[in-house]
């Protein structure tokens, strides 16, 4: 019975759909977190006669073939890379990233990961770092006597000392890569290269293509929690559609078995 095999797969299918969706709502408040996107595939099919083929008549073709499909599997999470709204948080060190590029940030292995979130801080050193630490790459420095810090649209980071002078501490920078869908997300909003993305490309706010900064702005989720639960009802009901299909198969072949 090929029923029960099939509908087990679109159990699976939409068990791994209701998992992504979970982690989209979950997500729903996480700074410049982009949502995923589950994409499936049907598998294999068995055919018991194939289109085109000669039939027992002379000269004819079957016009339609008979091919039985052995279900559906998951062919890959996506990541979608819409930009989300940004929203004011009045705080200097909040930078957001209007385009399509990423801040780099230098881990302790000296290896650079990449983050959308600009949610920055001051270490107890003056560097500019991460929630989590890291600083970000190239290093910026704040003079422990600056009164304020000015960060352009350009990328410059101007810091003003108490007597009212400015000078420019360092710049950001922005990284683009050819399959930003590509990149492997690590956790703590951060994403390493991968084969599929490419090597990054280094550029600053005010290249083309790079987009610019933001000072006082963090680019909130892309997460549309209307459309997520929407789509959690339909994986609901998809799966429990392949489970009525798992109890008509059993049921048939109990019918079969006490055939006498």
């Amino acid at each position: 019975m090929r029923a029960m095999s099939i509908a087990a797969t679109g159990m699976q299918a939409q068990q791994t759909n209701v998992e992504v969706i979970a982690n989209n709502i979950a997500n729903a408040s996480t700074t410049a977190f982009a949502r995923r996107k589950a994409e499936f595939q049907d598998l294999l099919y068995q055919s018991a006669s194939r289109a085109g083929t000669s039939t027992s008549e002379q000269g004819t073709v079957l016009p339609v073939g008979s091919q039985i499909g052995l279900g559906t599997r998951n062919a890959a999470v996506n990541r979608v890379t819409l930009q989300g709204t940004l929203a004011e948080t009045g705080n200097k060190l909040d930078v957001a990233i209007e385009g399509r590029g990423y801040f780099g940030v230098a881990m302790p292995d000296g290896s650079v990961a990449y983050t959308r979130d600009g949610s920055f801080k001051l270490s107890p050193q003056g560097q500019i770092v991460t929630s989590d630490g890291y600083a970000v790459e190239p290093t910026v420095n704040v003079p422990a006597n600056a009164r304020d810090v000015t960060i352009n649209q350009t990328g410059e980071v101007i810091v003003t000392d108490a007597s009212g002078r400015q000078q420019t501490a360092g710049r950001l920078n922005l990284y683009l890569f050819a399959n930003e869908a590509g990149l492997e997300a690590t956790g703590g909003n951060r994403f390493v290269e991968s084969p599929a993305s490419g090597d990054p490309t280094r550029g600053l706010p005010s290249d083309p293509g790079f987009g610019h900064v933001r000072q006082g702005y963090l680019e909130q989720s892309n997460v549309n929690v209307v459309q997520e639960i929407t789509q959690l009802i339909q994986a609901q009901r998809a799966y429990e559609m392949n489970s009525k299909v798992i109890e008509a198969a059993d049921q048939m072949m109990q019918t079969a078995n006490n055939v006498r």
